[in-house]
């Protein structure tokens, strides 16, 4: 039976997770209360105080739920060669967890001056930061290191600015991908 309960928990932590993030993005973090979202959800105050105490609570769990794919790939990352295939596969590891984490990103853009304030964006900064050491060489040249930045941003960039254009997501997500991997391949050409 516990497995059950805790399935069913997971199951309406998920469901105010997303209800709260609709609600952030028509309305802005700042205006939407708990009570709205216990109301767009049809629970109690009360019912929805169980498991979050405040708005805050729900967006830092959002922030882990979502991160913790990536925090797996730059684990995985650190345990493998300092290949090129590595450098790539974390690339494309990388492009599938930034599909799955969409709304969270698109919420971070939207809302910058609070990302800051709970310090979400310090430690979204330390996987950034971590995820370049992973794909880039640690003696790269200047240009080498812009590339292999420009490689993650071009799939931040990539994810957002793409999203409103016409055109099949995972044909997007695709080239948005390959873009990304011919620049951190370039930076690895060795050059006479």
């Amino acid at each position: 039976m516990g497995s059950t309960q805790h399935a069913r928990r997971g199951n309406t932590h998920q469901r105010i997770q997303d209800v709260a993030l609709e609600l952030f993005a028509e309305q802005g973090y700042e205006k939407t209360s708990l009570r709205e979202i216990a109301e767009r959800l049809d629970v109690t105050k009360a019912a929805l105080y169980y498991h979050f105490k405040t708005k805050e609570d729900i967006l830092i769990s959002i922030f882990q739920d979502l991160s913790r794919p990536i925090d797996d790939l730059i684990a995985w990352g650190r345990t493998q060669p300092h290949t090129l295939e590595t450098k790539q596969e974390i690339l494309h590891r990388y492009s599938a967890a930034l599909a799955g984490a969409a709304p969270l990103f698109r919420f971070m853009q939207e809302n910058q001056a609070t990302v800051r304030e709970l310090s979400i964006g310090g430690s979204f900064k330390d996987r950034m930061h971590d995820l370049l050491e992973l794909i880039q060489e640690p003696e790269a040249a200047m240009k080498d290191q812009v590339r292999c930045v420009s490689a993650l941003f071009t799939m931040h960039a990539g994810t957002f600015a793409l999203s409103d254009m016409a055109g099949d997501p995972e044909e997007k997500r695709q080239a948005i991908l390959e873009v990304s991997i011919d620049l951190m391949s370039q930076a690895h050409q060795v050059t006479p």
